[in-house]
């Protein structure tokens, strides 16, 4: 039917796949830091504390002291195209633009910092896209990384009068198509190195012990994926928790005191990756391949490796498109 002359243009229907992942400042300095730290750890999903005690914490303390330290930690990893996290986030939405078909709009966003949640989801509801999935980028699910980054796009639908049809990703922890791919960019790596590791550790990101006790199924979702490596690789695979923050009880046993305690026990040389992180970020690119370095090698070790994250290579992409058109099905024709 030919619409009338006066009425506004009508974009032709799409389909959108929104890749959300953590975050970003805009820029490796102490202000930018500030204020993604600012957003980051107001939200009530990721500090579970009540506002009216932790805010004056947040506010007169850590705001003050933290974005500093932070800002040199980014200095460090920081990349000609910007944060490493969102360079390689834009990557993954790019290798996939076309892995679709041409009625499938492939966009990404940073659930703090920039480009928002709100205004991808915004934009792809301009560009027609009349359904929408939202796809974060955690294998392993917790409150505080899927949930949250879905709670942002609701809460954009929730100032939509006209809303388009919605599904979300759903952890991806024991899929078939993500060992695998691990398993392959793992052993490429190994393959690699001019040392044979005398242990391989799976670093993933902490947790307060609590969220475990409230029913995250976070630790569990960890523990699952590793297992199901050391049984893809046919080798034993160790497990830690990084990236500790506050004093709080956090999941254990932690990464750096592992890293720290390996050589006692013989270990001298070890490879680490971090299969809950889909790109390789601050956390793995400061924390892990520097300061674990320095604290294993300090305490004895003679050889270490840090192996990269799934990113934007064949291995990863791959694995995306498997797991993204299984969730398109019945919205799409797939090639």
């Amino acid at each position: 039917m030919t619409p009338p002359p006066d009425h506004p243009a009508i974009p032709p229907r799409k389909v959108g796949v929104l890749l959300m992942n953590l975050g970003t400042p805009d820029g490796p300095d102490p202000r930018s830091v500030k204020r993604y730290l600012g957003e980051f750890l107001s939200d009530r999903r990721v500090v579970e504390i009540p506002a009216i005690a932790w805010q004056p914490i947040l506010r007169g303390i850590i705001l003050n002291t933290r974005p500093k330290k932070s800002a040199h930690a980014y200095q460090q990893v920081w990349r000609e195209d910007g944060s490493p996290l969102a360079a390689i986030t834009k990557a993954q939405a790019a290798r996939l633009k076309d892995a679709f078909g041409p009625g499938v709009l492939v966009d990404w966003a940073m659930r703090y910092g920039n480009p928002s949640i709100a205004t991808r989801v915004q934009a792809m509801k301009d560009a027609g896209c009349e359904r929408i999935l939202l796809a974060p980028l955690y294998p392993q699910y917790c409150a505080a990384t899927t949930a949250t980054a879905n709670d942002k796009a609701f809460a954009h639908l929730a100032t939509m009068r006209w809303q388009p049809a919605i599904r979300t990703l759903p952890p991806y922890h024991d899929d078939p198509a993500y060992i695998a791919a691990l398993k392959a960019s793992v052993e490429e790596a190994l393959a690699r190195l001019p040392f044979t590791p005398d242990a391989l550790l799976a670093s993933f990101h902490g947790m307060p012990q609590r969220t475990l006790q409230l029913g995250d199924p976070y630790h569990c979702h960890c523990r699952k994926t590793a297992r199901l490596l050391s049984e893809a690789m046919g080798r034993p695979v160790e497990v830690a928790f990084q990236s500790r923050f506050g004093p709080a009880k956090w999941l254990e046993p932690a990464t750096d005191a592992t890293l720290a305690a390996m050589p006692a026990r013989g270990v001298r040389r070890v490879a680490i990756f971090a299969p809950g992180f889909s790109a390789d970020c601050l956390e793995t690119l400061e924390e892990l391949a520097i300061r674990g370095q320095e604290s294993f090698l300090a305490a004895g070790g003679t050889d270490f490796a840090y192996l990269p994250c799934l990113n934007d290579e064949d291995h990863g992409i791959e694995m995306l498109r498997t797991i993204l058109s299984r969730e398109l099905e019945g919205w799409v024709s797939l090639p």
